[in-house]
């Protein structure tokens, strides 16, 4: 297997873009990363999108957006994993390059959500979820989420105020990110006192709908260290499953799915989690955020609250989590996040974060899931 580099990405300003179709924010973004990386081609390209059809009625986006691209005919791969499509887009382009299939490849994820009503939205979404178990009975994911913050709540003492600092960092970072949906400061107490959604979640512990897309380009590190250009090296990949219903789980308030995946990509990389520098991760609702850096190892069981509470994952934190702002202040346009996470990685690891900049970092992470972590992706990558 050959080392892999990141080496070009692109992305739009995320938000409710209603003079765009999905095909014009995909070729924005692919464009940006294709000029970005510098080069002139792609031998491949991989589109991570979880419900383009249920969305705007358009399926078959392999083909359309290569052609889009003006490249083709090249190999031109749909991947689909719910919320975690872009980060096994990104995986995808990973094995084509690092097995030698391809040299340059182009990865996405793009997401076209609000040409549809809420309702439509909400059920696009619920596809993600098991329907015979779950949809049938009308749960949706802020009501499975929420089951699993009361467990949390319950085993560990995690109170509302840790939930909602959580939202009050993000948006603190998204402020920080000009592409980012929501760039507004909110305070732990308007979280709080926001509208009610599934209890204990309000409106302002839940992701957006968002319309967006993104692309990083991926070589092969001798051919990135000949080009000259500054790069990231692709040092782990790992994907697991979980149950897909929630009640199959042995535990409401952990991620199995995340905490293997975690232990399978530290092992490849051949660090631990104290030797991050920081981690991008799917903060879908806020206590995933609290899951997720427990999965990972960076907190025990239960100490994921307090950690957010104390300013431990800020951004002048030990542990910086989400300096982009995360799904829930820079946006969710589902099938996009996972690229947009290694897009953030990329501008860590290379110094051009601007005013949201890590102080010296030198390894980064990034946690993708699908529903609620029935699908997840876990990137390291390590500063050239």
């Amino acid at each position: 297997m050959r080392d892999v580099a990141v080496i070009g990405v692109g992305m739009n300003h995320w938000g409710e873009l209603w003079e765009k179709s999905l095909r014009n924010l995909w070729t924005e973004a692919a464009l940006e990363a294709v000029e970005h990386a510098g080069v002139d081609r792609v031998d491949a390209m991989t589109v991570g999108c979880m419900s383009s059809g249920l969305f705007v009625g358009q399926e078959h986006l392999g083909a359309m957006l290569a052609d889009q691209l003006g490249m083709g005919p090249i190999p031109g791969t749909r991947v689909e994993s719910a919320c975690a499509s872009g980060g096994l887009a990104f995986r995808q382009a990973y094995l084509a390059v690092a097995s030698g299939v391809s040299d340059i490849v182009l990865a996405t994820g793009v997401e076209k959500m609000t040409d549809v009503d809420g309702g439509a939205a909400t059920y696009a979404l619920s596809a993600a979820a098991d329907q015979e178990y779950e949809g049938y009975h009308g749960i949706t994911f802020p009501g499975l989420y929420a089951m699993m913050a009361r467990a949390h709540m319950k085993a560990f003492g995690t109170t509302r105020r840790q939930l909602a600092c959580v939202a009050a960092k993000n948006h603190d970072n998204g402020l920080l990110n000009p592409l980012a949906q929501y760039q507004m400061k909110v305070t732990p107490e308007g979280v709080m006192a926001s509208v009610p959604v599934a209890d204990p979640l309000g409106v302002l512990d839940c992701s957006p709908i968002t319309d967006g897309a993104a692309a990083v380009v991926l070589v092969p590190v001798e051919l990135a260290k000949k080009m000259g250009r500054p790069y990231i090296r692709v040092a782990a990949s790992a994907q697991t499953t979980d149950t897909l219903a929630l009640h199959d789980r042995e535990e409401l308030h952990s991620l199995a799915g995340t905490a293997k995946a975690a232990a399978m990509a530290y092992k490849e990389a051949g660090i631990g989690p104290k030797d991050l520098s920081f981690a991008e991760v799917h903060d879908c609702f806020t206590i995933a955020e609290i899951m997720v850096t427990e999965g990972l190892g960076l907190f025990e069981k239960g100490k994921g609250g307090p950690a957010a509470e104390a300013g431990v994952t800020a951004l002048g934190g030990k542990i910086p989590i989400n300096t982009s702002g995360g799904l829930k202040s820079k946006g969710h346009p589902v099938g996009a996040t996972g690229i947009a996470q290694v897009r953030e990685v990329f501008l860590q690891l290379t110094g051009q974060a601007d005013k949201r900049q890590v102080k010296n970092p030198r390894w980064g992470l990034t946690q993708n899931m699908g529903g609620t972590g029935a699908s997840t992706l876990i990137h390291i990558f390590e500063r050239a």
